[in-house]
């Protein structure tokens, strides 16, 4: 049986309550919205973990030009410019927006904001609360600014499993209870379900997240985009923690640097030493890591004892794994941290579906390319959940989804099977054989219609992604194709034409010998 929630229908609904979808609920008060979250309203999401801080050009050094320079050459040629060049410009007005709804950024003696560096950026532009735990703070206060919104009504413990759609677009969407499912009629839904760290093994994200939202839409057949470009942080802390504790960029901002097992810093000679891309640490690191080496991120120095003082979350951690960051080494590996690609999306959040818009790590703007640059995340978050709600807003209503009240439920989604697969063959360096064998071993478990299903349909558009870039470009590393082509071209595909081409490729002898 599945059960309509009649006094909610016709209401925008948002799924996820990290920052973009958070955001997004506030922007769009007083208009009554709903928030469908799996775990309790701002739980479980990468947007709390978040260490850093937001990126904004607030400093008397900086401009937003200065900023999307730098975002750009992150980008490794494939940002879209035009957009990076609005969100960036709009990062001022969102760390504004975010102190209306609450938030209270560091600031030094003077009043001024407190920025931080991070790697690849050209100026101090950092700005965070609570030194390194800035994205739990800001999640703490746009819950509560969202719990004090007589507007917005919170559905905890409700997983969103399926769109429905009609002729007109979106029409509903069907979400799981304890008690069965619950439909929610409705032509608006925003996607603000995070990203896809859940589908490996080693991830800084909450495991839980295997790319929920990508699916949603995958499956209602929206346009993805970029899937293959997996940005995977280089500092991760090696302990046997689950998932990975992160060791921010901004320590390196600090001055902390790489070494191997024989303290060498192997980092030095290369452009930007520790503060390179993110994509050109890890693959350093992950060479260190492949020959039998060990890495380690040295603080002693720049640091010492004001560690605990600047990063008092990361010396949290590093304590819980019996380490001492101001007197000793900081073992490090890369990990799964964030996913450039994702449903395609104009400038105001709108996917290919109409009545579908996308905010956050789920969507694909274009303003991250083939690698974001550091706290660009919470900043596109922020941007993108204040531009969709106003989008919303100035839209004319929808005539009422009539849908049927009978679904079936599809099972709860199990990413297990899946975990070994990508860790394996879809890591920092990739390769025809091991992306074959992936799409292979994954096209089975999507079609079998099982608990692995929904998260092997976004295994599986990462990896046929994955198989048609034949480059290195960013974070997609192949090592039978070490160049980069002169050309940087974006890819949309669907669901339909991931499928056509994961059928042609697993028949191929390469996937079944891989």
């Amino acid at each position: 049986m599945s059960e309509i929630a009649d006094q909610l229908t016709g209401r925008t609904v948002i799924v996820g309550s990290g920052l973009a979808g958070l955001m997004t609920a506030l922007t769009l008060a007083p208009e009554p919205v709903v928030i469908v979250t799996r775990a309790s309203l701002g739980a479980e999401t990468s947007s709390g973990w978040a260490q850093g801080g937001i990126a904004a050009s607030l400093g008397a050094d900086d401009s937003a030009d200065l900023h999307l320079a730098d975002t750009l050459a992150a980008g490794d040629g494939l940002s879209d410019p035009v957009i990076a060049t609005g969100i960036v410009a709009e990062a001022p007005a969102a760390i504004a927006a975010l102190e209306r709804a609450g938030v209270r950024f560091d600031k030094t003696p003077d009043g001024s904001f407190s920025l931080g560096l991070e790697a690849a950026h050209s100026r101090r532009r950092i700005v965070h609360t609570d030194g390194d735990g800035s994205g739990a703070a800001i999640v703490r206060a746009l819950v509560a600014a969202v719990t004090a919104t007589p507007s917005i009504t919170v559905l905890e413990g409700l997983e969103a499993r399926r769109i429905l759609t009609d002729e007109s677009g979106v029409s509903g969407l069907v979400c799981a209870s304890e008690n069965g499912a619950v439909i929610l009629l409705t032509r608006r839904i925003v996607l603000a379900t995070g990203g896809i760290g859940g589908l490996y093994e080693a991830t800084t994200n909450p495991t839980g997240n295997f790319g929920q939202g990508i699916m949603l839409a995958a499956r209602a057949g929206a346009e993805l985009a970029d899937m293959e470009f997996v940005q995977f942080h280089p500092t991760a802390l090696d302990s046997r923690r689950r998932p990975l504790a992160l060791v921010s960029e901004a320590v390196r901002g600090e001055g902390a640097v790489l070494v191997n097992e024989s303290c060498d810093r192997f980092m030095a000679g290369v452009p930007g030493a520790e503060l390179a891309p993110r994509d050109v640490v890890a693959r350093a690191i992950s060479a260190e890591l492949a020959r039998g080496g060990r890495v380690f991120l040295d603080a002693r120095k720049a640091l010492g004892d004001r560690f605990a003082t600047r990063f008092p979350v990361i010396d949290a951690l590093c304590r819980e794994a019996g380490l001492d960051a101001s007197r000793q080494l900081i073992p490090v590996r890369p990990a799964v941290h964030y996913h450039m690609g994702g449903v395609a999306t104009d400038a105001a959040g709108r996917s290919s579906i109409a009545g579908l818009w996308v905010a956050g790590e789920a969507g694909s703007t274009g303003l991250h390319g083939a690698n974001r640059l550091a706290s660009n995340s919470l900043l596109e978050a922020a941007v993108m959940g204040i531009r969709a709600a106003r989008d919303i807003l100035a839209k004319p209503d929808a005539k009422p989804s009539t849908a049927g009240s009978v679904v079936t439920l599809p099972a709860a989604a199990d990413p297990s099977p899946v975990r070994p697969i990508v860790s394996r063959h879809l890591g920092v360096l990739r390769n025809a054989g091991a992306i074959h064998c992936a799409i292979a071993s994954l096209l089975p478990l999507v079609e079998a219609e099982g608990p692995a299903s929904d998260p092997a349909i976004v295994a599986l558009l990462i990896a046929v992604f994955a198989s048609l870039r034949a480059e290195s470009r960013g974070a997609h590393a192949r090592t039978d194709f070490p160049l980069k082509r002169a050309e940087a071209v974006r890819r949309k595909m669907t669901l339909t034409d991931v499928l056509e081409i994961a059928r042609a490729t697993a028949s191929h002898p390469l996937a079944r010998s891989a």
